[in-house]
């Protein structure tokens, strides 16, 4: 006898838990927007993407679901800035990808989609507030950053104890923030460095790996952290440096300069997608990976390469003091990703930033408004 599955786009619906089995097949719309996935010949693995609306996660989707056919990922997002459905609109109507608008927060919420979508793989992009943002954002962080990542965690435990284990991964977006000191020029973090935070936002994700080691060291639970360095590319918010550098070359106006001193890595989004990947099938459980692209700038360095990308002119530079804070550097040593699950960045940043500046002058629609 052939079941008909039902998830609804935005809104879950009540139902009793079927089965755990999804397949897949082809889905068929209806009026009232919901979904029905009709029992077929191949099985599909469900991947869980919280904050699968924000700009990392959203082109993780994309570029996930195009080179992995056999997996349905339901995506969990808030959608509050940055967050931002328009970067799933090419994956709106996609057979194996279902959005709930929703908070990881929420326990009745998270505990549903667990029972009734049984995940075996887990990737948390989900995040509150920034190291750039004002401090009225602080008393935010502790919900989603910290609170959000316990959610998922007992609930990962719950579903995962009638599971076999090594089945099973949750992978952790951290950041290099976490380790927080300023560094000299010749001196590279290692995943073994101590945590020391230098900001609120820094100091929930360092507060979420530790839990995430907890459950790995108490339950045995399958967990991973990927501490990355800055990220870019397309859909980025105009709020962001890179995007803010293009926005303001491309509009001929003034850029603002922190610091010379500020020297950051660049890595962009798809091949920060790619080592997520290999570290979703070839990482070791429990293990923690820095992400790093061995490329080093300093943040007038950078906005000199958007000036010459865009053939824009150094005269409206603008310089200002470093932002109280913040690190003047991070610098990550990715020897262990690197050597263990053999990945490297592909896109040098200068061929990453051609291609970015290429996007944001391709969609104007997406940071003129």
């Amino acid at each position: 006898m052939q079941r008909t599955y039902y998830c609804k786009l935005h809104r879950l619906p009540r139902m009793k838990n079927r089965s755990n089995t999804l397949v897949n097949r082809h889905y068929t719309r209806e009026n009232t927007g919901t979904v029905f996935l009709k029992e077929g010949a191949l099985k599909v693995k469900v991947l869980l993407v919280t904050g699968g609306a924000g700009f990392i996660g959203s082109n993780f989707i994309r570029f996930f679901l195009k080179r992995n056919k056999n997996f349905i990922i339901v995506n969990i997002d808030k959608l509050i800035q940055p967050g931002s459905f328009e970067r799933l609109r090419e994956i709106e109507n996609s057979p194996r990808h279902h959005f709930i608008k929703g908070d990881i927060g929420n326990h009745e919420l998270v505990g549903y989609i667990f029972r009734r979508f049984k995940p075996e793989y887990i990737i948390n992009f989900a995040v509150d507030g920034s190291s750039n943002k004002d401090s009225y954002h602080h008393s935010s962080l502790i919900g989603t950053n910290v609170g959000g990542v316990l959610t998922l965690m007992e609930n990962a435990r719950s579903i995962w104890s009638k599971k076999d284990l090594a089945s099973c991964r949750f992978i952790q977006i951290s950041s290099d923030e976490v380790y927080g000191n300023t560094l000299s020029s010749d001196e590279f973090f290692v995943e073994e460095a101590a945590l020391n935070p230098k900001t609120p936002f820094a100091a929930s994700k360092a507060s979420a790996d530790l839990i995430l080691r907890s459950f790995s060291d108490m339950y045995d639970l399958p967990v991973m952290s990927l501490r990355c360095c800055n990220s870019y590319g397309p859909y980025q918010n105009n709020d962001f440096l890179i995007p803010s550098y293009i926005v303001n070359a491309l509009n001929g106006s003034a850029f603002n300069i922190n610091s010379n001193t500020n020297v950051r890595e660049w890595l962009h989004v798809w091949d920060l997608s790619i080592a997520i990947i290999r570290t979703l099938f070839y990482g070791k459980p429990g293990d923690i990976y820095n992400i790093g692209s061995d490329e080093e700038i300093s943040d007038l360095d950078l906005a000199r390469e958007i000036l010459g990308i865009t053939g824009g002119t150094e005269d409206i530079l603008l310089r200002e003091s470093t932002n109280t804070g913040k690190c003047l550097r991070y610098a990550l040593n990715s020897y262990k990703i690197q050597n263990n699950l053999r990945w490297k960045n592909k896109l040098k940043l200068k061929e990453g930033l051609v291609e970015t500046v290429q996007w944001f002058r391709n969609n104007p629609a997406w940071w003129s408004k």
